[in-house]
């Protein structure tokens, strides 16, 4: 993705963190299902699995290896979340009860300038969205086809007058766009791209092994905070560890408090399962918490079982509740062995 499109370079240190590598787990479906046909009936190019901070099992496909650059589509948002929760650590945003307006001039006297940061990043701003991704018509599809106005980052242009439909932090709606403002409020906030905030604050400290990518606007040069970051494998799952860690390099958490006793809470219910939303992370009611993306990214993280999963794959659909379910079945493949 970066090759074609505009992109923003995260670069990594001088020095790698390794991981030890263990006898491979075998995951057990309760069908005929292996590693290989699950890989190759649902265009998986990547897993891997890293237990106790030991990889586990670790396979690809197609060409793709340890050092291939994947792209995430919204594993990113949770990402972007992270950013967050160090920016507000380090004081570049105040409070999650500012409003937008406060750090985003471009929104003073719209309906989102009165949204605060915490329902931005809670996905409950209560301004209409449609995010399908089938509909030509959508917002998701419409949000970066208009014209450059200047450098005003597309998002920008297209969300600005957008409109309340429900009171401010009172209705859940999934909403890229939101999320990409997630992206212009860090980069507003702390006067850096993502892509350089991401390696200054995360990939060189965390030791990533490869440099990652991250989409850039045409318009504003800003990234784009809600998709559009590429990285390897194992640095996704880097990432992954962190959060086990609650961003503990050191001594000290990379991310405010607040953010860690939220990011991957339980903060809003949004299936029949006990499913439900922290700060851009879906969070199971097991306790676990994913980051996950269209046509199949993954990366899953269970305290419990100090266990994370991340996948990279190229879904013959965005997505589906039959891949879904395939892709919660080798989740649960692994989760029995371990158990």
């Amino acid at each position: 993705m970066h090759e074609i499109f505009p992109s923003i370079q995260v670069s990594k240190g001088i020095r790698s963190a390794a991981f030890q590598v263990e006898q491979n787990l075998t995951p057990k479906w309760q069908d005929k299902t292996t590693v290989a046909s699950y890989m190759e009936d649902n265009h998986i190019q990547g897993i891997i699995v890293l237990q106790d901070n030991k990889i586990r099992l670790e396979a690809y496909a197609n060409g793709v290896d340890e050092s291939t650059l994947w792209t995430s589509f919204s594993v990113a948002k949770s990402v972007s979340s992270m950013l967050l929760g160090v920016a507000l650590k380090e004081g570049a945003i105040g409070s999650l009860d500012d409003a937008l307006e406060n750090y985003i001039p471009e929104f003073k006297g719209q309906d989102y300038g009165k949204v605060t940061v915490r329902q931005l990043l809670t996905m409950t701003s209560g301004i209409a969205w449609n995010e399908d991704y089938e509909d030509a018509n959508s917002d998701v599809a419409q949000m970066y086809q208009a014209p450059c106005q200047g450098t005003e980052a597309h998002i920008l242009t297209y969300m600005k007058s957008l409109k309340f439909a429900h009171a401010p932090g009172t209705h859940w709606n999934y909403s890229t766009g939101e999320t990409d403002l997630i992206g212009i409020l860090i980069q507003k906030a702390t006067g850096k791209s993502l892509a350089e905030y991401l390696s200054e604050k995360i990939w060189k400290p965390w030791g990533m092994e490869h440099c990652a990518y991250w989409l850039a606007d045409e318009c504003s040069n800003l990234n784009i905070g809600g998709s559009g970051l590429s990285a390897s494998l194992r640095d996704y799952a880097r990432l992954g560890t962190l959060m086990l860690k609650e961003g503990k390099l050191g001594d000290e958490s990379i991310f405010s408090e607040e953010y860690i006793d939220n990011a991957k809470s339980l903060l809003y219910e949004v299936n029949d399962e006990g499913g439900g939303y922290g700060y851009l992370w879906w969070r199971n009611n097991n306790g676990s918490y994913a980051a996950v993306g269209i046509f199949g990214q993954m990366l899953y993280v269970d305290p419990a079982k100090n266990l994370v999963i991340a996948q990279i794959a190229a879904w013959p659909k965005a997505g589906s509740k039959e891949l879904t379910q395939r892709r919660q079945a080798f989740i649960d493949a692994v989760q029995r062995v371990i158990d």
